[in-house]
């Protein structure tokens, strides 16, 4: 079974910055495209950024381009998503998934197979 953990969450003004970690048990390398969805209250869980599994390619959602970079360790069996210039709107539970074997730029939730617990990032104005 394949177990994902995230963290990094937690609370900042608008325009600060916080890195999520996830960490994979098992082999990162054979898990597909992995990506980070979000939540927010009420809301649907949207993608916000995707990766393939050579790391060489990354996916970003039109409202989250230039401000978070997504990446990778498969040495290190992590997923990554740096965030910059937070704004109010990004609050919202962020999970880290793994296990979809198709396009990474067109995977929705159901395509993934594996799913962390989330973490909550809130950030204020």
């Amino acid at each position: 079974q394949v177990q994902l953990v995230e963290s990094g969450g937690g609370s900042v003004p608008s325009g600060g910055s916080l890195t999520l970690s996830c960490a994979v048990s098992g082999d990162t390398a054979r898990h597909g495209c992995m990506a980070w969805f979000r939540q927010p209250p009420g809301k649907e869980r949207e993608r916000v950024a995707s990766i393939s599994p050579s790391e060489s390619n990354t996916y970003y959602a039109d409202s989250v381009k230039t401000r978070f970079t997504i990446s990778r360790d498969n040495a290190k069996n992590t997923l990554y998503l740096q965030m910059d210039s937070l704004k109010p709107e990004d609050t919202a539970k962020y999970y880290c998934s793994a296990g979809f074997f198709g396009l990474c730029d067109l995977g929705t939730p159901s395509h993934y197979r594996y799913w962390g617990q989330g973490t909550q990032v809130t950030v204020s104005s």
